[in-house]
């Protein structure tokens, strides 16, 4: 996992339209959260609602939040930018959603898995990576509270619990 107080990693990717989008078009948030999600995950499906009203509530905060897709799409056609563009409509995506062909920026991150999300403070240091709640498919309602506690700390000046429970999803299907 990724060691807490890291600085985010760089990227440059484009969404599902080809609209390209940096870490840098994010520098007045308060915080960014970075999540790696993908289409077809049992995981991400079961949290993808509560997910997408999370981050609502939180950009009005203050909290910039991107998506990122890094699975293979020649194994997982599905996970690509058509599919993503379908996704980001149904479950009702009101932040970026970005393809990263290359997988390069998931290794940046060493992200493991869908989902896998990170909150970094104003500085880009990582604060908090770990599960969205204890909610799995098939068991408990998704409610984002791992998560919303991080960034309600964040937002109140507060350091985040250092004990921080690891995502637990499908892993990334990489290349090769």
């Amino acid at each position: 996992m990724l060691a807490l107080g890291t600085a985010a990693p760089a990227f440059r990717l484009t969404d599902f339209n080809g609209k390209v989008r940096t870490l840098e078009d994010f520098a007045a948030a308060r915080g960014l959260v970075v999540a790696f999600i993908c289409n077809h995950c049992p995981f991400v499906k079961h949290m993808r609602h509560e997910f997408a009203r999370f981050a609502s509530e939180y950009q009005a905060k203050g909290i910039a939040v991107v998506a990122i897709c890094s699975n293979d799409t020649d194994a997982y056609p599905q996970d690509g930018p058509e599919g993503m563009a379908e996704e980001a409509s149904s479950a009702g995506y009101t932040f970026p959603y970005l393809f990263d062909a290359t997988q390069s920026v998931a290794k940046a991150y060493d992200a493991a898995c869908t989902p896998d999300l990170y909150l970094f403070d104003a500085e880009r240091k990582l604060v908090y990576r770990g599960q969205f709640d204890d909610s799995r498919p098939g068991r408990g309602t998704p409610n984002g509270q791992d998560l919303r506690a991080a960034c309600d700390a964040l937002l109140s000046g507060a350091t985040p619990l250092p004990k921080q429970r690891p995502s637990l999803g499908c892993n990334i299907k990489w290349k090769g």
